[in-house]
């Protein structure tokens, strides 16, 4: 059997003659099963974001695993990881022991480690988060309390008139300092993970496409095909994978596409897989040559997300953002493929004007101009209560070797090598 090799070389030394269609890529025939090149694996990770890339990290490292990471695009972190806000989250707005709070302190603390030890471009600038309105401050103290509970550091409230004099052009009555908030360069984060875990082994197939699987007690097959077979595909059409993997061990980890691609695995429960959601986010930043701000400032949480908040790059840039759009009707293929609308709508910017002159009354007209837009996987929906990170092993999918990670929006940059952890140990326990 030829080695597994990364990007389009697999389909030069794997692919099988036979292309016929078939009705499902997750319900091969015996016949069909045979006619496609197929190999076994120790470790297969889907999806290159960092949550992807740190759990391979994590394998090959410390666990001496033989990791491949198949991704989609033609390079990593194309999708969450390069579009959201690249705060690093101290962990108070997550309910008391679940796996967002704990992931999301232990991942604050390896990621401060982690960059200082890789000199990743990073500050630990502090946080407000602010109530602009009397009827907000109920909000603010159960925020201050439940980041203690999470056993964040340093927290303190404050009076408007204290955090006003730390910024001069904020507004609000109240307001909760974090200082163990910060700013990280994801893609030099991103890079420096991906260098580890080459050299210890791993291999980064790009344009390469999990497009369904079974499982079954025995092992877990999962087909591949190369992206460019699918860009066009309708979703509806007969479709066969180019290639079978049999690894011993499966991460989906393919963060937009990771409930798609479970529900075309056949042989794993369909009642253990979520619905999907996805709400996009647009960020604004400001013309001005003028930083107004030192501090992130965030508003009292929102529907679906934290509100439109003031982020600053490494640069000083000023952000605003994200906004929450609710949006439906992406097929699987899209997802798998990162086919969403990333599109900023400049009209949008008028929704913004408001939110963000609660809190930062001299923000002038004409100032914001579109930036970027991102797409959050959620496991909740519109008016729901969100949901924690979800985990799964063979505890819940009674698939051994086969983690499942869903919703894993923010804080997963911050939890990213905690998650790493996480699914590693559990991997090896299962």
């Amino acid at each position: 059997m030829n080695k597994f090799k990364p990007s389009t070389k697999i389909f030069q030394t794997l692919v099988a003659a036979s292309r016929n269609p078939i009705k499902s890529s997750s319900s091969l025939t015996e016949e069909q099963y045979n006619s496609v090149a197929n190999e076994k694996l120790d470790a297969v990770v889907i999806g290159a974001g960092v949550v992807g890339i740190a759990i391979a990290r994590e394998l090959a490292m410390k666990y001496r695993r033989e990791v491949i990471v198949l991704e989609s695009a033609s390079t990593f972190g194309t999708g969450t990881s390069s579009r959201n806000s690249e705060v690093i989250h101290a962990g108070i707005y997550y309910p008391p022991n679940s796996l967002k709070a704990h992931l999301c302190v232990r991942g604050r603390q390896l990621l401060y480690k982690y960059c200082k030890q890789h000199d990743i471009p990073h500050k630990q600038i502090g946080k407000l988060i602010v109530a602009t309105g009397s009827s907000e401050i109920p909000k603010l103290n159960t925020l201050m309390a439940r980041g203690f509970e999470n056993g964040v550091e340093g927290l303190k409230l404050m009076e408007g008139c204290e955090a006003m004099r730390m910024e001069p052009e904020l507004q609000c009555v109240k307001a909760l300092l974090s200082p163990a908030s910060g700013i990280v360069d994801t893609h030099s984060l991103m890079l420096s993970l991906m260098g580890e875990a080459e050299s210890y082994g791993t291999t980064f197939s790009y344009n390469t496409t999990a497009i369904g699987g079974h499982c079954d007690k025995d092992r877990i097959q999962l087909h591949v095909s190369e992206s460019k077979a699918i860009k066009n595909h309708d979703g509806r059409s007969l479709l066969q994978p180019d290639v079978v993997l049999i690894p011993r061990l499966l991460v989906n980890s393919s963060g937009l596409g990771a409930l798609a691609l479970s529900k075309r695995f056949s042989g794993l429960d369909a009642g253990v897989i979520p619905t999907p959601y996805f709400a996009r986010g647009c960020y604004f930043t400001l013309s001005n040559s003028k930083t107004p701000f030192e501090h992130l400032i965030y508003p009292i949480p929102e529907d679906g997300g934290l509100g439109v908040h003031v982020t600053l790059d490494l640069n000083g840039q000023v952000k605003f953002g994200p906004d929450v759009e609710w949006t439906d009707g992406i097929d699987d293929f899209s997802s798998f493929l990162n086919k969403f609308d990333y599109s900023v709508r400049g009209e949008r910017a008028k929704q913004f004007y408001p939110e963000i002159r609660k809190y930062y009354p001299g923000l002038k007209d004409g100032s914001l101009e579109p930036g970027y837009t991102g797409i959050r996987p959620k496991v909740s929906g519109p008016k729901e209560v969100p949901s924690d990170f979800i985990i799964q092993g063979e505890d819940v999918h009674g698939i051994p070797g086969l983690v499942n990670l869903f919703g894993i929006e923010s804080p997963g940059l911050t939890s990213s090598l905690a998650i790493a952890e996480h699914v590693a140990a559990r991997l090896k326990k299962d």
